[in-house]
């Protein structure tokens, strides 16, 4: 029997951790740029911590369309769960101040939520696709 869209959805949203790694890709002008990084999942929303100088900041700044992929293994076989979206950073106090302290490896990179060179990336208007280990269809829908 087929699930519906809300099954998958809620299926989806438990593959993801408060914190885990993903791979990142952004634009540097024609050529994508593709690198692991500790993706954030706060109330079902996207972060990720960087410095404000880093070559993803830069490239978001040009480009603000990115896509992360979450690799899925299982005994069944893999799977991904592919999520395409605009990134935006975001260097306001309010919502460093918010966040900053649920990072638990700030401090091994930066000086605290004050350091000057920590920004947050936040990814927004999401479609996600989803290939469920073993499956051999993937679904598309957006969050």
């Amino acid at each position: 029997m087929p699930r519906s869209i809300d099954e998958v959805r809620k299926e989806v949203w438990s593959r993801f951790r408060d914190m885990q790694s993903v791979y990142l890709a952004t634009a540097e002008a024609d050529q994508p740029r593709v690198r692991p990084v500790t993706l954030l999942n706060l109330d079902e929303k996207f972060w990720i911590a960087t410095g404000t100088r880093s070559a993803k900041t830069r490239q978001i700044r040009r480009n603000p369309n990115v896509e992360f992929c979450l690799p899925l293994a299982e005994e069944d076989g893999a799977g991904y769960v592919r999520v395409s979206g605009v990134a935006s950073i975001v260097t306001d106090h309010e919502t460093i101040e918010s966040i900053g302290p649920r990072i638990p490896f700030l401090e091994e990179y930066w000086e605290g939520i004050d350091d000057p060179e920590f920004c947050l990336i936040r990814i927004t208007r999401v479609e996600l696709e989803y290939l469920e280990p073993g499956a051999s269809d993937a679904i598309t829908f957006m969050v």
